[in-house]
């Protein structure tokens, strides 16, 4: 969560906070920590980041509370000539996509700046993963030359003087001297290249995710034009992060313009306020929210909510992040409804609830190891195409409508094993975890066509094939069953120092050293071994 304050003397601007609205405020979710004569904090959820600025936050109650209803509309100049940017395929391996904008006729204060810098920030640790996925620039216009292009050099071809400083340095000097720099090195330093964007006069306008020349990265309250761009891994969330931005610009009352992002043969427009639709089903609502609502009402609480509806398909605003799923919009409907209305009923059935026997064993071997030392994860179900532990002939079981860029059901846990790790590479060592869950394969003898099972897998780093062998040996211990080790093959594993595991002259998993050239491909610097079992032969033999 997020914790933002606002200025009451400007909310009440728009809003006048009345015991009522105060009220209608915590309705909608938003838990108010403070409020006193001059300012209001709030807390904001991380789903909604589109509420961080005191424009995003009016917008969204006042469409609340009925004084403007629906999705606000805006407005977006097309780019003019020269407002274009070119990206270069050298960025591609190191931060390869941008989202771009123009704001103009700004009437800035240091109120508005400050507001701008905390949602900059806000924003960039929250969605942008303290800037690893999203960092933001705002540069004042009038001190740029168009177009722009956004490429990378290598670090000591890199030179300006960095935002705050008055002496010139080169890629690898910020990152060593300069706070931002020593943050946010681990995201880039490793990179032969770094990413700059650059006027046309050949001018640095910052090196992203880092931080922005002192010339040209600095708004004032004499700043009427801004540029403004985000950069990162992901295009649909920058997209939605500009969008977040540009709309707190245009409340302001900026004009905003869009402009074209060449990526070689294929061209873009930023930003895009085209709403995204989904269809929803009355049916499915009243059967989840268990009430019997008539389709005006749904349109009035979907109204409430800042979407637009017709005909049972829902506009959802371009700064959404949220809404992923119909059940999404369906959780918006309570929270327009109330929740304090909705009248708990009990069921008009008996039952007397049992553990079932694998949840007993799982509990068993959660004990087991949390027992050990051993920290218990939990990650989703869902992979990225690029994830780089596929084998190339795996076949995959991708969703139909993915919204975003997890699209594959995952075949095994190494997956997400390898990526907790990476995103955990700067926390304390050792690490040494494990997770129980579902794994997801092709079935052809299936109605789904996609067999479930459900595995475990346990890995440490830094350890060994002799320490995770030892792991094995007191769980199986403990569980009363006795395995093998044959010599096995895996790609992502080190040839010699892999088993895999039998019971019962079944195969159940593997166990290994993970292979180096894999720990390279993930960005992990320590050795790591890994154990990963189906839990199905173990149901099937476990005494109770």
């Amino acid at each position: 969560m997020a914790t933002v304050k606002f200025s009451r003397q400007e909310l009440e601007k728009h809003i006048k906070l009345t015991n009522e609205v105060v009220e209608k405020i915590g309705l909608f979710g938003i838990p108010i920590e403070s409020l006193t004569e001059n300012e209001i904090e709030i807390e904001v959820l991380p789903n909604r980041p589109d509420l961080l600025s005191l424009e995003g936050f009016v917008r969204a109650i006042k469409s609340f509370i009925g004084k403007e209803k629906g999705s606000k509309k805006y407005k977006i100049h097309r780019p003019d000539k020269d407002y274009k940017i070119t990206i270069e395929s050298k960025v591609k391996e190191v931060r390869p996509y941008t989202a771009c904008a123009i704001a103009k006729n700004l009437s800035l204060d240091n109120e508005r700046i400050k507001s701008l810098i905390d949602l900059q920030e806000k924003l960039h640790m929250t969605i942008g993963r303290k800037r690893k996925k999203v960092a933001i620039g705002i540069y004042p216009l009038d001190k740029i030359s168009l177009p722009i292009i956004y490429t990378a050099l290598p670090p000591k071809k890199i030179k300006f003087i960095p935002l705050g400083s008055d002496k010139e340095m080169t890629g690898e000097e910020i990152l060593a001297k300069r706070p931002a720099g020593k943050e946010y090195a681990d995201i880039i330093k490793n990179f032969r290249e770094y990413p700059v964007f650059t006027d046309s006069k050949n001018a640095i306008l910052s090196m992203p995710p880092i931080i922005n020349s002192n010339e040209t990265g600095q708004i004032k309250e004499e700043t009427k034009s801004v540029f403004i761009e985000c950069s990162g891994t992901d295009f649909k969330i920058l997209k939605k992060t500009l969008n977040i931005i540009i709309t707190t610009l245009a409340d302001m009352g900026a004009d905003i313009y869009s402009m074209e992002l060449n990526y070689g043969k294929i061209k873009e427009i930023t930003p895009d306020l085209a709403p995204e639709k989904i269809k929803i089903s009355l049916e499915n609502t009243n059967k989840l929210l268990g009430l019997n609502l008539k389709e005006k009402d749904i349109e009035n609480f979907l109204l409430r909510m800042g979407y637009n509806y017709k005909k049972g398909k829902v506009e959802i605003p371009a700064w959404r992040f949220d809404i992923l799923h119909e059940v999404d919009i369906i959780e918006d409907i309570a929270i327009a409804y109330g929740y304090n209305n909705i009248i708990p009923e009990i069921p008009d059935v008996s039952t007397i609830a049992e553990e079932t026997k694998e949840s007993r064993i799982k509990r068993k071997i959660s004990e087991i190891l949390i027992g050990l030392g051993l920290l218990e994860t939990s990650s989703y179900h869902l992979i990225k195409a690029e994830e780089p532990s596929f084998s190339e002939t795996q076949k995959l079981i991708a969703l139909e409508n993915s919204k975003t860029e997890y699209k594959y059901l995952r075949p095994n846990l190494l997956i997400s094993a390898l990526r907790i790790l990476t995103e955990n590479k700067d926390a304390d060592y050792p690490q040494r975890l494990f997770e129980i869950g579902r794994v997801f394969l092709p079935d052809k003898n299936s109605e789904t066509g996609v067999e479930e099972k459900e595995n475990l897998i346990i890995y440490c780093s830094p350890a060994n094939f002799t320490e995770m062998k030892q792991i094995l040996d007191y769980l199986t211990k403990i569980l009363n069953m006795k395995y093998l080790l044959k010599e096995f093959s895996h790609k992502d594993l080190l040839e010699g120092r892999t088993a895999s595991i039998l019971i019962n002259n079944k195969t159940i998993g593997y166990l290994g050293d993970v292979h180096p050239k894999t720990l390279q491909n993930w960005n992990i610097k320590t050795p790591v071994a890994v154990l990963e079992i189906s839990l199905d032969e173990i149901h099937r033999q476990f005494k109770e």
